[in-house]
């Protein structure tokens, strides 16, 4: 190869880096200015939103004039609006939930503000906790059945959102008999009432807003204080959904078991649905049989809407 080639090849080598560098500047450049005016945007309306002058836990006056009270609550403000993913299905589970949990805390006196503890507790799912801690209200296998609710090789009625709601509604006027204050009654969801009254005699004080506590429980008041402000106001904090894009609540019909059945799977077919629907609808249906024992007997939900294709 002459000199002249070798001169002609480096500068077509020297001019695709060039190109190169200037693609990837470009797309550098595009890139900055579109996050600098999503960003800018976000600021501002984060500037206006995330200030809250006042609040409170169901009907107790959050003290935001104490400085690290309002840094608490601002810090979970923050992190909630910004779990884009996790803000937005609880909040559109909330449409289908919802409905159902308001009632039975009414029911019992619990007031409503309660709803947002199971948010926080588990999203609105039946989650499992790595310490085996189940459902909406996030039963432990003992309190559970202090609760009367059963968890069995074919049961586990942590996972039934109307007797967990029922189980924790007990466990919650318990603890307001204990303490005489709501406020605490969330944080000893979450401590318990032995370690939430341990720490008020050590402190000497029981105001939950007076109190150092462990981080988990620091913040827990402050968690469920977020999803109230954000879930009430959803438009304010940019969480905008048309009602198509809420869940919505799926009617369903009664089948009261009183006997055991051995294959739930078929009977699922014989109910004119499948195990699917069926398993997704009584979630604490934990087996593929059931079993009933003495004279108890379980509500099954059946689906009536939503499961036939077009």
């Amino acid at each position: 190869m002459d000199q002249q080639k070798i001169e002609r090849n480096f500068r077509k080598i020297n001019m695709k880096k060039k190109y190169r560098k200037f693609i990837v500047m470009a797309g550098v450049v595009v890139s900055s200015a579109l996050f600098y005016q999503f960003t800018t945007a976000n600021k501002e309306q984060a500037s206006t939103n995330y200030y809250i002058k006042n609040i409170d836990f169901a009907g107790e006056r959050v003290p935001l004039e104490i400085i690290d009270v309002q840094e608490r609550l601002d810090r979970e403000l923050v992190v909630n609006i910004n779990l884009h993913s996790s803000t937005t299905l609880s909040i559109k589970r909330a449409n289908r939930f919802f409905p159902i949990i308001e009632p039975i805390l009414k029911r019992h006196g619990i007031p409503n503000d309660f709803k947002y503890l199971c948010v926080i507790e588990s999203g609105l799912t039946n989650a499992t906790s790595p310490a085996g801690a189940k459902g909406f209200w996030q039963f432990m296998p003992e309190t559970a059945k202090e609760y009367n609710l059963e968890v069995s090789s074919t049961v586990d009625e942590r996972l039934d959102v109307v007797k967990a709601t029922e189980a924790a509604c007990a466990y919650l006027k318990k603890a307001y008999a204990k303490f005489g204050n709501w406020t605490a009654v969330a944080a000893a969801y979450n401590r318990g009432m032995a370690g939430i009254e341990r720490q008020q005699i050590a402190q000497g004080v029981t105001d939950y807003y007076d109190m150092f506590l462990n981080e988990e429980t620091s913040r827990y008041v402050f968690r469920i204080l977020a999803l109230k402000e954000i879930m009430s106001h959803p438009d304010k904090y940019g969480y905008v959904f048309s009602k198509n894009e809420l869940y919505h609540p799926i009617k369903t019909k009664t089948i009261t078991v009183n006997n055991s059945i051995d294959n739930l799977q078929t009977w699922a077919l014989e109910q004119g649905v499948n195990y699917k629907l069926l398993k997704l609808h009584n979630p604490w249906l934990i087996d593929t049989s059931l079993i009933v024992n003495g004279n108890k007997s379980y509500d099954v939900q059946i689906p009536t809407e939503g499961f036939k294709r077009k």
